[in-house]
């Protein structure tokens, strides 16, 4: 048999081990390796890397919906190598546990109503304070303030009125009207409107706006809009 029948013959028997190897899954590699190095001449050079699975810790927060898992530190596996007679562990690179939050509270999957508002609106006090103090325990002002929170967890978000009755203050909602992508926002206020109709069973929530005429312009209002509480108060 010449050489070319040969190659052709290994070829052939090559691709027919890795047709069987793929139908039946059987074959699966994963490598995960670093360099060792070795300064002890009375060690052997022969050494199996281990990988160390990282672990979960997880904090339960009865202020987060049940419904609500944050991931707050991704997980990083851990490596390792043994020596040959499986006596000897090296750590090469340290596991990282993963942090989880984990809510208990009551879920809070709503759609309803949502509009806008300015604080020049008609009724409103034109100095734009909100109804509720932050975090901190301050006032904040729609006009002096602006419209925007910077919240210790969420960071930097909007601020809306709801009714308080079931969205204490601190409440942080995500919002989704289906034609701007899905964003966060703190309830830092209140109406009479949200609350009547938080009497009849309606959600409706306000958004705020740095002027009348900007809520008016604006491209989040809807009537079948989906609010999914991501905190519950402060």
């Amino acid at each position: 048999m010449n050489s070319y029948l040969i190659g052709l013959f290994t070829k052939i028997v090559s691709l027919i081990m890795i047709s069987i190897m793929s139908l039946f899954n059987s074959v699966s590699y994963k490598i995960d390796a670093k360099e060792v190095v070795n300064n002890d001449a009375s060690k052997s050079l022969n050494v199996i890397n281990k990988v160390i699975n990282y672990t979960t810790e997880v904090t339960y927060k009865a202020n987060r919906p049940s419904n609500v898992r944050e991931v707050t530190r991704k997980g990083v596996n851990g490596l390792a190598y043994v020596s040959e007679n499986g006596k000897d562990q090296q750590i090469i690179r340290q596991m990282v546990p993963e942090q989880v939050i984990q809510g208990t509270g009551s879920q809070g999957e709503y759609v309803g109503k949502l509009s806008a508002y300015g604080p020049d609106c008609p009724g409103c006090s034109k100095v734009g304070n909100v109804a509720c103090l932050t975090r901190e325990g301050k006032r904040h002002s729609l006009v002096n303030h602006g419209i925007y929170y910077n919240d210790s967890e969420y960071g930097k978000i909007r601020i809306l009125s709801a009714a308080r009755e079931k969205f204490p203050c601190g409440t942080v909602i995500k919002i989704d009207n289906g034609r701007v992508q899905p964003y966060l926002a703190i309830v830092l206020d209140s109406g009479g409107s949200m609350v009547n109709a938080w009497k009849k069973g309606t959600v409706w929530i306000d958004l705020a706006y740095q002027t009348q005429a900007s809520a008016r312009g604006n491209n989040t209002s809807g009537s079948n809009v989906k609010f999914s509480v991501q905190r519950w108060g402060w």
